[in-house]
């Protein structure tokens, strides 16, 4: 449990850190990376956080918490700016703001996807699909933190000034698996409320993962590129399921 812990708190910090040695601007790279973890997350929440999640609970209540993260999801990225799809933002009207808004849309999003990875009460160990959860997450926020931390730096001036700021999204992530198997592991279990939050988070990842795959071929013209790491990252989750 806390290997993933480190694990998503690392990411962050780590694909922030990029800022400091790779150009923000003409980020080619970044267009193949989303295409695959977008690809990951699509496949990863319909081939198991779906069906998971109907397990546990009625279908038609788990369909309201879906489109509850779904649409919530619409709602924080009015706030965030779409820094959730790498979206690198290069204007400069707002120099020498935080930008808290966003930060707080960010950490929300971000802690609601680390609190879906729990300890298994009946193994005594984490989920069968916890791995791969916890590798879509990390995926996911690679380009979130590369973007994050290009805006914040381009508003506030200097890397140093806007560290605290990368540290606290980073944070998010393993704030959630803390509580969620530290603090309210029996009543998420007991209730039918991790259900729930798997539908939430379900939603979230189809808003998110869709939102890419859409963007990242805005014309629907053949990239040889995007269309390969759209079949890689959709081979990967799928590959979850034999391994």
């Amino acid at each position: 449990m806390w290997f993933a812990v480190f694990a998503l708190f690392l990411t962050v910090l780590g694909a922030g850190w990029l800022t400091r040695f790779v150009p923000t601007a003409g980020t080619v790279w970044m267009k193949p990376l989303l295409a695959f973890s977008g690809a990951y997350l699509f496949t990863l929440t319909v081939t198991h956080l779906l069906p998971e999640a109907l397990e546990l609970r009625a279908g038609h209540e788990v369909g309201y918490f879906v489109l509850a993260g779904f649409f919530g999801q619409m709602l924080l990225e009015v706030f965030s700016q779409g820094v959730e799809h790498g979206h690198v933002h290069h204007h400069t009207e707002h120099a020498g703001r935080v930008p808290f808004m966003l930060l707080f849309s960010l950490a929300i999003h971000s802690f609601l996807e680390g609190s879906i990875l729990i300890n298994d009460p009946v193994a005594g160990d984490v989920s069968h699909n916890f791995y791969a959860i916890l590798t879509g997450i990390a995926l996911h926020h690679i380009p979130a933190a590369f973007a994050l931390m290009a805006l914040l730096r381009l508003r506030l001036g200097s890397f140093r000034r806007a560290l605290p700021y990368l540290l606290l999204f980073a944070l998010a992530g393993p704030a959630g698996i803390v509580l969620s198997n530290y603090v309210v592991l029996d009543q998420l279990l007991g209730t039918g409320l991790y259900a729930a939050l798997l539908g939430l988070v379900a939603g979230n990842f189809l808003h998110v993962s869709t939102t890419i795959l859409f963007e990242t071929s805005p014309d629907h013209s053949l990239n040889v590129r995007k269309l390969l790491a759209t079949l890689a990252g959709l081979l990967l989750a799928l590959a979850v399921d034999v391994v």
